[in-house]
């Protein structure tokens, strides 16, 4: 049967069929997220490329609704900046070294104790496992959101543009830089040295200028910084292993859809896995290329280091600053400490 519209009918209806139709776009928009994500490392790091991997991976899982937008090298200021922005929504998630971390969340540099892990993978597991469980809960008591997967920075090493580093006599009264993490001030300190706070993006100017002599990072970073052309020596001292913690603020984690939540936790968790991997084996390779750019390498004994923090009372210290619990769960893995 057909039926006749009047003027009047027909113009409510297109009224309510456009109202629908922009409600839907309404609702469509409503479930797009960005992320603007921040990093204070190089575009061709590592860690900065499995990030952007992993924004594709949530890009595809989500059909587009969640972006993930990479902003490396500082670009959207220091680590000090970028964690501030973080706590106030500015900004959606970084990655974060967990010594920085730390000034915030004390227990997060658990994994941070001098000398503590034999090699990386000892690292991975206990974050992994029974002392990232501890420390986590406290990253959420500060308004934020931790994957559970810990990404791999590395074993940080001294490099000088004075002298090797043979013994910790040759760091006494020596001018350091060191990130604004009480952990690598306390190592350095109790080693006898002159350490030097001030954030990464600073440096290279500051050792170039010779404000500083010397400073302390993993090989990829002393790479992909240019750090070599400031400086002449590198002492593998395995002295601290560094993770990245990738983190995001707890209400924008909130706000997000539980499937959401998992295409994010999923997508970073497996590219933890990847990044590992590949910065190990850019690690592993890096000694021959900065050779070639310039660097002289020493291996010094590392057990007259560790005796000198014993006697300066670094671990006994720690030990209370963390608690006997995450203490424990770090000492049950690697055995005892002092």
């Amino acid at each position: 049967m057909t039926v006749a519209l009047t003027r009047k009918q027909f113009l409510t209806s297109a009224v309510a069929a456009g109202a629908a139709g922009l409600a839907g776009t309404t609702s469509r928009a409503a479930r797009h997220y960005t992320i603007k994500f921040g990093i204070d490392l190089p575009a061709d790091h590592p860690t900065t490329q499995h990030v952007t991997a992993a924004g594709e991976k949530i890009k595809a899982a989500t059909n587009g609704d969640v972006t993930l937008q990479v902003f490396p090298n500082n670009q959207l200021g220091d680590d000090t900046h970028m964690l501030a922005n973080l706590r106030t929504g500015a900004m959606q998630m970084m990655g974060i070294g967990d010594n920085i971390l730390a000034t915030l969340v004390p227990s997060a540099a658990i994994d941070n104790v001098g000398f503590a892990f034999k090699d990386a993978k000892s690292a991975w597991d206990a974050l992994d496992g029974s002392v990232g469980d501890l420390v986590r809960p406290d990253i959420d008591k500060v308004g934020l959101h931790a994957m559970e997967r810990v990404w791999d920075e590395g074993f940080r090493q001294v490099t000088t543009s004075t002298k090797p580093i043979q013994a910790p006599d040759d760091l006494r009264g020596f001018k350091i830089r060191v990130p604004p993490s009480p952990m690598n001030l306390s190592i350095f300190k109790d080693l006898g040295a002159a350490p030097v706070t001030m954030n990464v993006s600073e440096l290279y100017t500051a050792l170039q200028t010779k404000v500083v002599d010397g400073q302390e990072n993993p090989l990829g970073v002393i790479e992909t910084t240019k750090f070599y052309q400031v400086q002449k020596y590198c002492s593998l001292t395995n002295h601290m292993w560094v993770g990245y913690w990738m983190i995001m603020n707890g209400n924008f984690w909130k706000s997000l859809p539980a499937n959401y939540q998992k295409a994010v936790s999923d997508a970073f968790n497996t590219e933890a896995e990847a990044q590992r991997t590949a910065n190990q084996q850019l690690d592993s390779s890096l000694e021959a290329t900065l050779k070639s750019q310039g660097l002289t390498f020493n291996t010094p004994d590392i057990a007259p280091f560790k005796e000198k923090l014993v006697q300066a009372g670094y671990y006994k210290e720690w030990k209370g600053k963390f608690g006997s619990q995450l203490w424990a769960a770090l000492e049950k893995l690697t055995g005892s400490l002092a």
